[in-house]
């Protein structure tokens, strides 16, 4: 039974070794074990294998070339032993997987050549050739530092568009739609992706502090945001909820095309005020929007102190009032929870009823 055995060895120990050299000439039986250091890699394999095609290492163990040996009786052969099990498995089968990455197909070809193994050769040309053709049609980054982020938007000459996921963020439990609903944002991301091959740098983050968000990005800085979670607030627990604001996604990837680079002399500036999207208007936006989310942070907060602090009493009503000038009231009568937010603005009040 025939075997192959590769162990690392340090090349640099070989020369303390005496060589010299031997011919195989009619000396050695096919099935005779044969001990070969390529380039420090160990290998046990023998004649049978080596001579079984018309190639350099059946010339080598046929007694046509004298090959050079040390003094542990060790075959030395001065290539790179990476892909040589690959070379013996090719001449015992007749035929081997190639490696999936390119370069390394690259590599099993010039050894290929090197033993004249003509048949693994043309095997490598025929891959490379079918990778050429299947190249990636569409690349998305995959972040996993907030420095590679920032470096990759600030160098592109692209508008970005930028989709963070991460399940493993939320400490509360999700809503019955809210995973269909993350698989929504993901598919539309892939789908634009490919839409906008080319004019627009897509980038995927799985390591931030949001669950579901997207941003939107030109000229190196962040033009808009569209966050796709929330917290519902129940009578007893808190949950959390993934929306997919499909219009919303959409419009602002549009609006993002306005920042495209006009064969390479940067955005058209007059385009993007007469449509709304120069910079200062969409930093204040940014700024509105920041602020709203405060507010809404500190209204949350209000909430669970106020109103989750105790188990409330049936019909009973509590009245809440925030600093932001917000009142909630919440009844609870039986077999239902009431909220009432009331929002005190001038000159109106506004009213939102929740069940």
């Amino acid at each position: 039974m025939e075997e192959m055995s590769g162990v690392s060895a340090v090349s640099s120990a070989l020369p303390a070794a005496t060589t010299r050299t031997t011919s195989f000439k009619g000396s050695c039986p096919s099935s005779k074990y044969v001990k070969l250091n390529v380039g420090g890699a160990l290998y046990y394999t023998t004649m049978q294998t080596l001579t079984k095609q018309d190639t350099m290492l059946k010339a080598m163990f046929s007694g046509r070339m004298e090959v050079l040996t040390d003094s542990e009786g060790w075959i030395l052969i001065d290539r790179c032993g990476k892909h040589f099990g690959t070379i013996l498995n090719y001449l015992r089968d007749g035929a081997v997987p190639l490696p999936e990455i390119r370069r390394e197909v690259e590599e099993l070809l010039a050894e290929a050549k090197y033993y004249l193994v003509q048949g693994l050769a043309d095997e490598c040309h025929a891959a490379l050739q079918n990778k050429d053709m299947y190249e990636p049609f569409c690349k998305v980054p995959l972040v996993t530092s907030s420095k590679e982020e920032q470096r990759l938007i600030s160098t592109s000459n692209k508008p970005t568009v930028k989709l963070l996921y991460n399940r493993s963020n939320n400490k509360y439990s999700y809503t019955s739609n809210s995973d269909d609903n993350m698989l929504k944002n993901i598919e539309l991301f892939d789908k634009l992706s490919l839409r906008f091959n080319g004019r627009v740098l897509f980038i995927k983050d799985v390591i931030g502090d949001e669950i579901c968000c997207w941003s939107f990005y030109g000229q190196g800085r962040k033009i808009a945001e569209v966050c796709c979670t929330s917290i519902v607030y129940a009578t007893e627990k808190k949950q959390t909820k993934v929306e997919f604001p499909e219009a919303r996604i959409y419009e602002e990837t549009l609006n993002i095309l306005l920042y495209e680079s006009q064969d390479g002399r940067g955005p058209d500036n007059a385009l993007l005020e007469a449509t709304g999207g120069a910079a200062g208007r969409s930093h204040h936006l940014d700024e509105d929007e920041e602020r709203e989310l405060i507010e809404r942070n500190s209204l949350r907060a209000t909430l669970q102190d106020n109103l989750f602090g105790r188990p409330m009493a049936r019909n009973e009503t509590k009245h809440i009032q925030t600093a932001n000038n917000v009142t909630i009231l919440h009844n609870n009568f039986p077999g239902k929870s009431v909220f009432c937010t009331v929002f005190n603005t001038f000159p109106t009040i506004k009213i939102f009823m929740n069940t």
